[in-house]
């Protein structure tokens, strides 16, 4: 069977199946027997190509590849395993202590790249938010489990990886890349008082006790005079929905910070507690595409409960509650059963966070770039454009730092708002795009 016949049959597959899907979510009643109705044209679409295709088509392959596109059609960090695959899922999961470091999800049918541990091995490479894996161990992205991928980035320290990586923003030749396994640990989060009394903290990730991390920033900013503050959630792609509440809560004195909901997950609010916060200090929140997860959940509650305004880019879109859904022959289904959604009843995984003030910011770059000539004078820093209009939006206000936004820029870059699996039309007046 030919790549082009393979790719067609597993499209039209996946559309028929994800119509039989609607139909079962929304179908209650007459709906339901649409469902079934839809099904029946995918059984006889399949039927057809088995008696009538020139040759003997791979099933098992069709079937597979129509199973993993519907599931990124309805979920991009879904995955479907084999009883096998989920076997050594689990073995490998609690075996393996060495990572490269990056956070994934599906992406035009490949695996996708969410953004990277900063300091990971990925990270010294320049991997980034949007860029594709083709390859992994010389194995093929396309149509394989998200589970499985992460599973075959892991392994013991020291081992390495070989991987194929489409970087969408620096062309389309696709670059092979190794990359050495480590023990990768998430840095710490940091404190630097800028000029005009900011003081400026880094979160670089939300894994268990980075609040608590956070908090002692706080109080060591307004030891040294910070008037103001910038919490710098860019590229926080780690971490829990749960340590996302709790950083919100340190500067919110009340409100809803989010609330959990699915099919068959109640609704569950959760509520900033007084007691916990502990500054009133003015507040901006810095945020990118690489933003995901629980720092998408702070920065959506500090922003709706206009307790901050957030500036960057609109955030990737992640942040739901995932179960191993185990099929009788011991195959499993790994699946997002309820979404965080902010206080305005939007799912943070479906429409990210679209800041206050959108401000492109400048495109990763490798720490070990061998074939780099040295120069002959050290580089100047780029200048960190999206923490400037920040720190304008503490001192002069979001009307000013609007309009000076407005003003055209000499510099290149992506559309601020731009989210990775939307479909954009033409920014609107912060240069946020807006969705068809």
């Amino acid at each position: 069977m030919s790549k082009r016949l393979q790719y067609l049959v597993v499209s039209c597959s996946t559309c028929l199946l994800a119509l039989f899907l609607l139909g079962v979510v929304m179908g209650r009643g007459n709906a339901a027997e649409d469902a079934y109705k839809h099904f029946s044209v995918f059984t006889e679409v399949i039927s057809r190509i088995k008696s009538e295709y020139v040759e003997e088509p791979d099933m098992k392959n069709v079937t597979l590849g129509a199973l993993n596109g519907l599931l990124e059609s309805v979920d991009p960090y879904a995955s479907y395993l084999s009883a096998e695959q989920y076997k050594q899922y689990l073995k490998t999961k609690e075996s393996k202590k060495g990572d490269v470091g990056l956070v994934l999800s599906r992406r035009f049918g490949y695996v996708g790249i969410v953004d990277s541990v900063p300091g990971s091995p990925a990270a010294k490479q320049g991997l980034g938010t949007g860029d594709v894996i083709e390859t992994i161990a010389n194995v093929a992205t396309r149509d394989m489990p998200l589970a499985y991928a992460e599973m075959l980035l892991l392994g013991d320290p020291g081992t390495t990886v070989d991987l194929s990586v489409l970087r969408v923003r620096r062309g389309a030749e696709a670059q092979k890349i190794t990359l050495t396994r480590a023990i990768v640990a998430n840095p710490p989060s940091s404190l630097k008082v800028l000029p005009e009394d900011v003081g400026h903290i880094l979160v670089p990730a939300l894994d268990a006790g980075k609040a608590s991390e956070v908090s002692a920033r706080v109080k060591e900013a307004e030891q040294k005079g910070a008037k103001r503050l910038v919490l710098d959630l860019r590229s926080n792609a780690g971490g829990t929905p749960e340590e996302g509440m709790a950083l919100a809560n340190l500067f919110l004195a009340g409100g809803r910070l989010t609330y959990l909901e699915g099919q068959k997950v109640a609704r569950k609010n959760y509520e900033a507690d007084p007691a916990k916060a502990i500054t009133k200090l003015p507040l901006v929140v810095l945020v990118n595409r690489g933003t995901a997860g629980g720092a998408e959940v702070a920065a959506s509650a500090l922003l709706d409960n206009k307790r901050a305004e957030v500036v960057g880019e609109r955030t990737y879109g992640e942040a739901a509650q995932r179960k191993a859904l185990t099929l009788d022959d011991g195959a499993a289904v790994i699946l997002s059963v309820a979404k965080y959604h902010n206080a305005a009843g939007k799912k943070i995984q479906d429409e990210g966070v679209v800041p206050s003030l959108g401000v492109s910011g400048p495109e990763p770059e490798s720490e070990e770039d061998d074939d780099a000539a040295p120069a002959a004078t050290p580089a100047k820093p780029e200048e960190d454009i999206q923490l400037k209009k920040a720190i304008e939006v503490l001192t002069k206000g979001l009307a000013a730092a609007k309009k000076s936004a407005e003003a055209p820029v000499a510099r290149g870059g992506n559309d601020p708002g731009a989210k990775n699996e939307k479909t954009l039309t033409p920014a609107g007046p912060l240069g946020v795009p807006r969705k068809q």
